[in-house]
C-alpha cells in the first residue's frame, strides 16, 4: 500500500471501510460499494492497483466464476496470496475492490465481464487473457455477440506481453484470439453451438465434423490445440494424460478446469501440484452447494441463459429425482425472457418438476409447449415440501439463486 500515491491509498481504505459497512449491514459482501466509492476518488484506481502485479483476466459468456476460482486454486500451488473476486463482481469497480483488498498479493486472478474486456486490459495489462466462449445472454442491455468478438479481437491484437488462453472449439472465440501474438489453444469443447453456425471472418456456414469445425468457403478453421480434455483426463502440452477427478460435477467443468492448468503451467505449476488444489474446490460463490433443509439435501444450480441451462441439465441427479426450476427477470437477469424457448426441456420429462420463480409463468407456457409436467411452487421451501424426502437439485438464473441462497442462509 505504501507503493500507491496519497491519493490511491486514500481511496483504497475508503473503499475498504465501505465494504466493511455493507457486509456489517448484510447489504452484500462489500465489493460493488467499496469499488465505486474508491474509483470517485481516484478514478486511476484499478491501473495503478494492478501495477507489478502478474494478472489473469478471464471472460466468456458462461463459467467466468468457476474459472476464476480453479485458476486461484492451481495459482495457489506457488505458496503466494492470489488477489481475486471470488463473488462475481466483475466490472471495474469489483476489481478494484479485489485488489484492494489483497494489496500485497502478487498474483491475482480476475473475472471481467465480456462487454468490460478490452477496457480491463488496457488499465491492469494482464500476463494472460483467458477466453472460454461466447453466447447470447441478456439480450435486451447486451451488445450482440459479434460485436463483442470483434471488440476482443481489436483488444488483444493490442495487447502486448500478453499471453491468451483460447477455447478453440468455439468459432467467435477462435476468431476473437487468432491476431494476438501469443495463443495457448485448448480443446475445452463447445455443447452449445447455435450461436456459431457462421463463419466470423466470411460469413458462410461452418462446417463440423470429428476433426473440429471450419470454414466451408475460406481459410478460417479450428486452430491445433496444446492442452485437450478427453472425458474425464486432460492432455496437457507435452502429452501426459492426467485424471481430473473434481469434486464439482459435470463436463463443463472439467472444461474449465483444464484451461485453469494450462493458465497454472504458464506460471510454472506442474499438472499434478495444480490438480490437488483444483480438487479441493467443492462449491463456487454457492454454485454446487448442498443444503440439509426440511429433511431434503438441497443443490444449487446456476444456469443464466440456454447454454448454461445444457450444461445444468448435464449435472442433474438421475430422474426420477426431483428438479426446481426459478427463473426472474431483474436487471441482472435480463428482463427479456424469449430466451427460455432457446433451452430444450424435454429431458427433464419424467420427474417431478416444480416451477418458481417472479416469471414462473413464462417458463410454465415453455414447458406445457414441451410436454413437460410440472407443478407451481411458492419458493424453495414450498418446493421442498411437495417432493419426498431425499435429493432436490435447483436450477435457477441469476437473482432468483441470489434469493434462494439468501433463504437457505447460505453466504460461501
Amino acid at each position: 500500500m505504501s507503493k500507491l500515491p496519497l491519493r490511491a491509498r486514500l481511496a483504497t481504505s475508503i473503499s475498504g471501510a465501505a465494504g466493511r459497512v455493507s457486509r456489517l449491514t448484510g447489504r452484500g459482501d462489500g465489493s460493488v460499494i467499496g469499488g465505486v466509492l474508491g474509483l470517485r476518488v481516484e478514478p486511476d484506481l484499478l491501473r495503478l492497483l494492478a501495477e507489478d502485479r502478474q494478472v489473469v483476466l478471464v471472460t466468456g459468456t458462461n463459467g467466468k466464476t468457476t474459472t476464476t476460482r480453479l485458476v486461484s486454486a492451481a495459482l495457489g500451488a506457488l505458496g503466494q496470496e492470489v488477489a481475486s473476486n471470488a463473488f462475481g463482481a466483475n466490472m471495474e469497480a469489483g476489481l478494484a475492490s479485489a485488489l484492494g483488498r489483497s494489496q500485497d498479493a502478487p498474483y491475482a486472478a480476475l473475472e471481467v465481464d465480456e462487454r468490460y474486456l478490452p477496457a480491463v486490459i488496457e488499465a491492469t495489462k494482464p500476463r494472460i487473457v483467458v477466453l472460454l466462449n461466447l453466447s447470447r445472454d441478456q439480450m435486451d442491455r447486451a451488445a450482440e455477440i459479434w460485436m463483442t468478438a470483434r471488440r476482443w479481437r481489436k483488444a488483444l491484437a493490442e495487447a502486448e506481453g500478453c499471453q491468451v488462453v483460447a477455447n478453440a472449439d468455439d468459432p467467435l472465440v477462435a476468431w476473437a484470439a487468432a491476431l494476438a501474438p501469443r495463443v495457448t489453444w485448448v480443446a475445452a469443447g463447445q455443447r452449445w453451438q447455435e450461436d456459431s453456425w457462421c463463419c466470423p471472418d466470411c460469413g458462410s456456414h461452418l462446417r463440423r465434423d470429428e476433426l473440429g469445425w471450419r470454414c466451408g468457403e475460406c481459410r478460417f478453421a479450428r486452430p491445433p490445440t496444446r492442452w485437450v480434455l478427453s472425458d474425464q483426463s486432460v492432455i496437457d502440452d507435452v502429452g501426459q494424460v492426467s485424471e481430473l477427478d473434481l469434486a464439482l460435477p459435470g463436463r463443463a467443468n472439467r472444461s474449465n478446469a483444464v484451461v485453469a492448468l494450462a493458465v497454472g503451467a504458464f506460471f510454472g505449476v506442474p499438472v499434478d501440484q495444480a490438480l490437488p488444489h483444483l480438487r479441493r474446490v467443492t462449491s463456487v460463490a454457492g454454485r454446487y452447494t448442498q443444503v440439509e433443509r426440511r429433511g431434503r439435501k438441497i443443490r444449487l444450480l446456476l444456469a443464466k441463459n440456454p447454454a448454461g441451462w445444457l450444461e445444468a441439465f448435464d449435472v442433474l441427479a438421475p430422474a426420477p429425482a426431483p428438479v426446481l426450476l426459478a427463473v426472474n427477470a431483474q436487471v441482472p437477469d435480463g428482463k427479456d425472457t424469449s430466451w427460455l424457448w432457446d433451452v430444450d426441456y424435454r429431458v427433464l420429462r419424467g420427474r417431478p418438476v416444480l416451477v418458481a420463480g417472479e416469471r414462473r409463468l413464462d417458463l410454465a407456457v415453455r414447458l406445457e409447449t414441451d410436454n413437460v409436467d410440472f407443478e407451481l411452487a411458492d419458493g424453495i421451501d414450498d418446493a421442498a415440501d411437495r417432493v419426498p424426502e431425499g435429493e432436490l437439485d435447483v436450477i435457477a438464473n441469476y437473482t432468483a439463486f441470489q434469493q434462494i441462497r439468501a433463504v437457505l442462509g447460505r453466504t460461501e
